[in-house]
């Protein structure tokens, strides 16, 4: 028996139609992220005002880095644009929909079918294959049973990892291991690609050549947003934004 078949057996997955949410088709006018007058504050006394009346809109294909220190808001903004945490107010809409107080069953499905996330440390599964890894973020995001493998293979290609099918993530490299996640991020072909620090664990070698994957997936079409504390990682996005306080600032 195949891995495919026993994630398959374990977890069915939702069929592209699996509710009104993933039936929605933008428009090409729609930006993929739209926030309006956007807070998050943390209760304490006094208060942590995390985020305060942030307003970003990101167009389809756009390249944006958010670059900011520690304690800037990142972590926030991140968590709020991958469905993970909701606004205390103001405005998100993806892909024109409105998510801040969207029923978690819908937020949960624009999340698996329309975001693919990179993190700093991978969230590799480690005794599985490589292959594995990939085919598991197929299950959760729409991908028709019948077409998985393929592609999942055809990710690993677009990052140079088919000849590593079969291998344990404990074994790769620190940019081969950070490869295979962008192949896991980009399987089911989100709307955007979020980054959080995606080069925080790499060496410069490493860097560059994630660095320079992105850069070819933009070309190809895909929305991108890099979180990052690195001005260098931030440079190579086409538009870059500062993150200070909790307030977005536009960097000419």
């Amino acid at each position: 028996m195949s891995a495919l078949d026993v994630f398959d057996q374990s977890a069915p997955g939702p069929s592209p139609a699996a509710g009104p949410v993933t039936e929605q088709i933008p428009a090409a006018s729609v930006p993929v992220i739209e926030l309006a007058e956007l807070t998050r504050t943390f209760p304490g006394t006094p208060p942590v005002h995390a985020l305060r009346d942030v307003d970003l809109r990101v167009e389809r294909g756009e390249y944006v880095s958010i670059v900011g220190p520690s304690g800037s808001g990142k972590s926030t903004l991140l968590h709020i644009l991958g469905l993970l945490d909701r606004p205390t107010s103001g405005d998100y809409y993806l892909d024109g929909v409105a998510t801040g107080t969207a029923p978690e069953q819908d937020r949960s499905a624009l999340r698996g079918g329309r975001i693919g996330f990179v993190f700093q440390s991978f969230h590799l599964l480690p005794h599985r294959t490589v292959m594995d890894n990939v085919l598991l973020a197929t299950l959760y995001s729409g991908v028709p049973r019948t077409e998985r493998k393929d592609r999942a293979l055809a990710a690993l290609n677009r990052v140079g990892l088919s000849h590593r099918l079969d291998f344990m993530p404990t074994v790769l490299s620190g940019g081969e291991r950070q490869r295979v996640a962008v192949a896991r991020a980009v399987v089911a072909s989100p709307h955007v690609l979020l980054a959080d620090e995606p080069t925080g664990n790499l060496d410069s070698a490493n860097s560059a050549g994630v660095l320079d994957l992105f850069d070819e997936l933009h070309a190809d079409g895909l929305t991108l947003v890099v979180i990052t504390h690195d001005d260098a990682v931030s440079a190579r996005a086409q538009r870059r934004i500062q993150i200070s306080d909790g307030i977005l600032t536009e960097v000419a």
